[in-house]
């Protein structure tokens, strides 16, 4: 079953409140997306355990619900 663009913003809020997140549907199929994701927590983190935090917020969907997310992070100053 694919996933909602408001439920993977839900997953990716609940571990970086402070995020500004943008979400994309790529293919209008629910299942391949592009997100841009900023938030405090990745100041200091590289490009790669930033994207390791976002995955981790999705709660092991990455792959298997979620096909296909292109991620963009940024740390907020």
């Amino acid at each position: 079953m694919p996933m909602q663009a408001t439920e993977i913003e839900k997953l990716i809020r609940s571990a970086f409140p402070d995020a500004d997140i943008t979400i994309t549907d790529l293919a209008g199929d629910n299942d391949h997306y592009a997100a841009m994701v900023t938030s405090a927590a990745f100041k200091g983190k590289s490009r790669v355990q930033q994207h390791q935090m976002v995955y981790e917020a999705l709660k092991g969907r990455m792959g298997g619900v979620l096909h296909a997310l292109s991620l963009q992070t940024a740390a907020k100053d």
